[in-house]
């Protein structure tokens, strides 16, 4: 008889390629998750996994049971949910993703009330880039995530709670100061900092200020919007951040100073995204609500 723990098990090893890592994700020792997997093979007259002392692989049938195999976990997943779904809100623990470019900033802002109105709910994030987590949505791995829009999420459904502006930083000593307001024709390029590519706020802020691209020629790039503003610190050059994080960001920084980018707006959205079946929808709801009443003082 096929159970839903060998299918489980399946589709971990589907993952990872590796039947050590599946079974630590599994909680399982390796000789169980072996074992259930093989007896899965066994009844279904077919081989899943290619595996050596170096690799695994997945054959063509395994594919195509592993596909049907996800299809029937997210129809257990689903029932759970309904089940729960009747619950009072922010009953049932819930996974969500988040972008680093987001996390750090919203959720120290919005969580603490959170945690005081629902002092039981049980909350993991898991923070990781936008293409990841919209993957990982549409597996059923996480319940939900917060991106920044606009971005790539078909299939899915959006829940915007958040719009916000970029801001352009420079140190004193590089910035008029009377300035105000800075617009794109104004921004120097050759001094502009950025996030690497692959992090939808580069391409956020370089949308906001109409630019296709920065010169070939720049020699620096990061990963963490700290490193940026120790660099601008260090007269290295100016960076664009979002209004969520400047208090964060330079509120230690008295030498820095942030001016609105006078461009059409607003720059970027923050939102949920979820599967169209997920139907925990009150809950997300219940955090939408909560969300946009703390970040409604940033407006203050």
């Amino acid at each position: 008889m096929i159970t839903l723990k060998q299918l489980q098990y399946a589709l971990a090893v589907e993952k990872t390629l590796h039947f050590k890592r599946a079974a630590e994700q599994c909680h399982v020792s390796q000789s169980a998750l072996s074992t259930a997997i093989t007896e899965l093979e066994k009844h279904l007259k077919i081989t899943i996994f290619e595996r050596n002392n170096k690799q695994v692989l997945v054959t063509h049938a395994g594919q195509v049971l592993l596909d049907k195999a996800r299809h029937i976990k997210f129809a257990v997943d689903d029932l759970y949910q309904l089940a729960q779904s009747n619950q009072q809100a922010l009953s049932v623990p819930m996974t969500l993703g988040i972008i680093p470019t987001i996390g750090p900033y919203l959720l120290p802002k919005v969580l603490p009330e959170v945690r005081r109105q629902y002092p039981d709910f049980k909350l993991k994030i898991i923070e990781e880039q936008s293409h990841v987590l919209v993957e990982q949505v549409r597996t059923g791995e996480i319940d939900a995530a917060i991106l920044a829009l606009p971005y790539n999420t078909e299939g899915l459904m959006q829940f915007s709670f958040w719009q916000e502006d970029f801001y352009w930083v420079a140190h004193n000593d590089e910035c008029p100061k009377q300035l105000k307001e800075i617009n794109s024709a104004q921004l120097s390029l050759e001094k502009l900092m950025l996030l690497k590519d692959g992090h939808c706020l580069k391409d956020h802020a370089l949308a906001a200020c109409n630019l296709p691209s920065l010169p070939q020629n720049m020699a620096f790039d990061s990963t963490s919007l700290h490193t940026l503003i120790q660099m601008v610190a260090g007269k290295l050059g100016t960076t664009l951040v979002p209004e969520m994080a400047l208090e964060q960001l330079i509120r230690h920084e008295p030498e820095l100073k942030a001016v609105h980018v006078n461009e059409p707006g607003p720059h970027r959205e923050i939102a949920f995204i979820i599967r169209p079946n997920f139907v925990r929808t009150l809950d997300i709801e219940t955090l939408m609500d909560s969300f946009k009443s703390q970040l409604s003082h940033l407006d203050n």
